[in-house]
């Protein structure tokens, strides 16, 4: 199995958390890369069976919250009929930036399987724990089982 983890980071969370997130796909026997979104390799994305996609928590602290540069996360590349998570980094209140970015996702063919909101204070726990859900999930484990 091969995944691609898309990250919009602007202080380097986002971007550690995507980086720990490949780490974790790669000890569970994925082959996986992290980039920037407006980095991504084409070709290692086409071949990918996952994609992950990733941005921070903007806006007020408890309402408005927004993806981080959603129109970034809107010019990915076509990922249709990918299985695809989605993630968050957050300082105070996630809202409902996880449901936001998976409409963003799915706009562009993703078939969202789960998302996380990682608390920027735990990035190393917070990966963990989303690629160990992952990795359970019965859409990703048949990929994985090919």
């Amino acid at each position: 199995m091969k995944a691609t983890v898309l990250y919009e980071s602007v202080t380097g969370n986002t971007r550690d958390a995507g980086n720990l997130i490949a780490a974790e796909l790669r000890a569970s026997g994925v082959d996986a890369k992290a980039c920037a979104i407006d980095r991504a390799d084409l070709q290692w994305l086409s071949d990918s069976d996952l994609v992950v996609v990733g941005t921070w928590v903007d806006g007020l602290f408890f309402f408005g919250q927004r993806p981080g540069r959603p129109w970034k996360v809107a010019k990915l590349p076509v990922i249709d009929g990918k299985k695809t998570a989605v993630y968050c980094t957050y300082a105070t209140d996630p809202g409902k930036v996880l449901d936001k970015l998976q409409a963003i996702v799915e706009r562009r063919g993703g078939d969202v399987v789960g998302g996380a909101a990682i608390k920027r204070s735990d990035l190393v726990g917070g990966a963990s724990e989303f690629v160990d859900r992952l990795m359970g999930a019965g859409d990703v484990q048949t990929l994985v089982s090919r």
